[in-house]
């Protein structure tokens, strides 16, 4: 999946236990603008100890962004939607059906490694579980009956590292690996072919306190497979009220800052999933070709949104996003013979959808009494 979260740009995040610490890192002279910039989202590291009023760190994050994120827990649904399968191969049938649902339950956790002005590493924790429910129960159709029964998981970790050279300049990359498919036992999670893995670097330039915005590369799953494309990060706040929030081609959001305590977003966002699905009964194909036991399950879906993230305490905040979902592919890939031909094309249909999500944050007043205003 597509990555850059704010808590990236900012020197410290939510986590009780390193709050104690957070606190005299946080301790700048930061100007107070409207709205307010996100609460660690700071341009300088004037406040360290060890450095001069006159040196200065660059890093992505602008002001006016949004709250960084420690603790996230996500969920999501969507309407009834259609569901056409279309057999590749032979041996392999069609299947119409409808999905009652489509739910995704997201948690993630980020913990901050190492903080430093030039330096800052976060480790990343993620669990997600996306769950389908087809209209007949079963259907009598192996690769639905096994996503119904199972559903789909990843678990992974990813390690961050942000790298700001001076007051213009900066680095950002993330590598990340996860276990990702219907596994559901400690013998397939031991198991390598569902592991994956990916990785992307930015180099990026810091022009004022309102943009930021940098060149690099994503390897990954964005798309559904496994791809190496060019990406761009920009990041600018315009004005006192809008802003814009891209890692183009993943995602594009303006932002409009309605208040300290209430921002609305609106876009776009490219979601790739590749997941393995083992299968029940072996697929035979044919002279030549070894019997498959397992799909390769690539899923890319467009995602229009509106969303709103309001704060409920000074910790703790909801984010609330509706809008509409574009599948563009849903499709099962022979993972086991070189030519890796596509076994099933799945169209899902399109479908609005229905999201909330509860994050935390670093508490206000402990970063007020540090000397950070929001």
């Amino acid at each position: 999946m597509s990555f850059y979260p704010t808590y990236l740009c900012t020197k410290k995040y939510f986590l009780p236990a390193l709050l104690a610490c957070a606190v005299q890192a946080h301790a700048q002279d930061v100007p107070r603008i409207f709205p307010a910039p996100a609460p660690t989202a700071i341009d300088t590291a004037r406040g360290s100890a060890d450095l001069t009023d006159k040196q200065q760190f660059a890093n992505p994050s602008v002001l006016g962004m949004g709250p960084s994120k420690g603790i996230i827990l996500h969920y999501e649904r969507t309407t009834p939607f259609s569901v056409a399968a279309s057999s590749q191969v032979a041996g392999v049938s069609d299947y119409n059906t409808d999905a009652k649902r489509n739910g995704k339950l997201i948690f993630k956790g980020y913990i901050p490694a190492w903080n430093r002005p030039h330096l800052k590493v976060i480790v990343g924790l993620n669990y997600d579980r996306e769950e389908f429910k087809f209209r007949e129960q079963p259907t009598n159709y192996g690769l639905f009956d096994n996503i119904e029964n199972k559903g789909l998981k990843s678990t992974g970790v990813q390690l961050a590292v942000i790298r700001p050279v001076d007051a213009v300049h900066w680095y950002l990359a993330r590598v990340k690996g996860e276990l990702s498919g219907d596994y559901t036992s400690s013998t397939d999670i031991g198991n390598t072919n569902y592991f994956r893995g990916s990785l992307e670097a930015f180099y990026g330039w810091k022009r004022s306190p309102r943009f930021s915005w940098g060149v690099g590369f994503q390897y990954g799953y964005t798309f559904g497979r496994l791809s190496l494309y060019p990406a761009i990060i920009y990041n600018r706040t315009f004005n006192d009220r809008w802003g814009i929030e891209a890692l183009f081609p993943a995602r594009v959001s303006a932002r409009y800052n309605a208040s300290e305590r209430s921002l609305f977003y609106a876009g776009y966002t490219v979601d790739g999933f590749n997941y393995i699905v083992a299968l029940r009964q072996e697929l035979p194909l044919g002279p030549g070709k070894q019997p498959l036991r397992s799909l390769e399950l690539r899923e890319t879906e467009v995602k229009f949104r509106l969303r709103w993230e309001r704060e409920l305490l000074s910790f703790l905040w909801l984010g609330a996003e509706g809008g509409y979902r574009y599948n563009h592919a849903f499709d099962a890939f022979d993972r086991t013979n070189t030519d890796r031909e596509r076994i099933v094309r799945t169209k899902l249909g399109g479908a609005p959808y229905i999201s909330l999500e509860i994050f935390a944050v670093p508490p206000r007043k402990l970063l007020e009494k540090a000397g950070v205003r929001r």
